[in-house]
């Protein structure tokens, strides 16, 4: 968008017109000032007016007065700690199944109550008890089975040679 020239002064970006330097320099806009810009209220005591308009208050009806002040925890979020007996769980259901299912047993109860992590080392630990126990018991019944079917058959000691 364009502006009309000043009056009495010839538009510069028509053609034809001749460059003259006193003409293209610019506005003065008043005498200059001499000292430093004084900045605040005047000195009367006046409130100084506000150029841009009235300032909204600083606490608005209805909202709270500021942002509450949050605490900083250092950069990272605090963790949940793991439950100790639940870490006990599944390494104890792997060398001993039974004993990995009663802490498991435990860590769950304890879990419900404490708000610790670690419900599925928990679980694992007893998922993992019960079906070695329930091989462990397996291949016990099977010796057991393998020793009486031993014991009940006739050994053939004469054999006529």
């Amino acid at each position: 968008m364009s502006y009309p020239p000043p009056p009495n002064q010839p538009d510069p970006y028509q053609p034809g017109q001749p460059y003259d330097p006193q003409q293209s320099a610019p506005p003065s806009y008043g005498p200059p000032q001499s000292g430093p810009p004084s900045y605040g209220p005047p000195i009367s005591g006046q409130p100084a007016p506000d150029p841009y308009g009235q300032y909204p208050p600083a606490v608005q009806p209805g909202y709270p007065a500021g942002y509450p002040q949050q605490a900083y925890a250092g950069g990272y979020p605090q963790q949940r700690r793991t439950s100790v007996m639940a870490i006990l769980a599944l390494v104890l259901g792997i060398l001993i199944p039974p004993a990995g299912i009663v802490l498991g047993h435990i860590a769950k109860k304890q879990l419900r109550t404490s708000g610790e992590d670690g419900a599925g080392l928990a679980t694992a630990g007893l998922i993992i008890g019960y079906v070695l126990t329930g091989l462990y018991v397996l291949g016990c019944c099977g010796v057991i089975g393998l020793g009486m079917l031993s014991s009940n058959t006739t050994s053939v000691t004469d054999t006529g040679y």
